[in-house]
């Protein structure tokens, strides 16, 4: 059990240096995404078929899994595009919006009531985050890339818990890696003419940054989780992640001394996301109390 703990910290440590890494690497957020999809699926299809534990599947079953692959990437390229136009804090404050808008739209995908209660208390990081929009006037655009990043992934959420009930997590992740590869592929040519670079190919730099990242933070932290909720239940997994935002800040200020750039209503706004966080995590500790069972199987 101990094991599986430092396993779990470790993942979301190496959640955190993903806005760091977004950063470090030079190349504009569609190509950052493009080519951490592709490593990564190019990597998982050589692990499966090396381990044979690829499972087969029918085409619509296929289709249905890289779509959502689509949704991931639409969410991580809205996800750096808020770091590359504002900073690493900015854009995972931003990301703190998911139980916001999961708490809207987690009820009319599954056809259930609205929770009061979720949405009174994310509507704590909702004036957090307008208060940095209002009075931080050179991350506007930034912060506008980080909220619709943070829609995004709300959708995919919903939506992937309905497949995580169906499919083992490896077959999943090589799917949606490759879904959202292709997805990307036929949207960059836009994408380019958009936001245009020199190179295509990243530089040496950028390329041992890209294995990294890639490596340690996509691949190593998503089989981290998994093998930590194969001992620790999934309500402690999902509630530790919650650190995830404190550790990136952290390291932003560490490395990059992102405070510098910070005005004081970055930090009131952070402070009702934090107040936001805080009273969520207790709710749903008493609820787990009265409700033993894993709130997120």
């Amino acid at each position: 059990m101990k094991q599986a703990f430092v396993k779990l910290h470790l993942a979301i440590l190496l959640a955190g240096f993903t806005g760091v890494f977004g950063r470090l690497i030079t190349l504009n957020a569609g190509l950052l995404v493009w080519y951490r999809m592709l490593l990564a699926g190019a990597l998982m299809w050589l692990f499966l078929i090396a381990t044979k534990r690829l499972k087969p599947l029918s085409k619509n079953e296929i289709i249905r899994i890289a779509s959502s692959g689509v949704l991931l990437m639409l969410h991580w390229l809205f996800f750096y595009g808020s770091i590359k136009y504002a900073n690493v804090s900015v854009g995972v404050v931003c990301f703190a919006l998911t139980s916001f808008f999961t708490a809207l739209v987690e009820p009319v995908i599954n056809r259930k009531k609205w929770s009061v209660p979720e949405l009174s208390l994310s509507g704590l990081t909702l004036i957090g985050i307008a208060l940095i929009f209002h009075f931080d006037t050179k991350f506007r655009f930034g912060i506008t890339l980080g909220i619709i990043s943070s829609l995004v992934i709300s959708v995919f959420t919903v939506l992937n818990e309905r497949l995580n009930k169906r499919y083992d997590p490896d077959t999943l992740m090589v799917y949606q890696f490759s879904g959202g590869w292709l997805g990307l592929t036929m949207l960059m040519p836009f994408y380019l003419r958009w936001s245009p670079v020199e190179t295509l190919l990243p530089s040496l730099r950028d390329l041992g940054l890209l294995v990294l990242f890639v490596g340690f933070c996509t691949i190593l932290m998503y089989r981290l989780i998994h093998q930590a909720l194969a001992k620790i239940p999934s309500f402690t997994v999902n509630l530790s992640f919650n650190l995830e935002p404190l550790y990136t800040i952290a390291l932003a200020m560490l490395i990059f001394r992102e405070q510098r750039e910070l005005n004081v209503w970055f930090y009131v706004g952070l402070l009702l996301i934090l107040l936001s966080l805080v009273l969520q995590m207790i709710r749903i500790h008493r609820l787990h109390v009265a409700h033993p069972q894993p709130l997120w199987d």
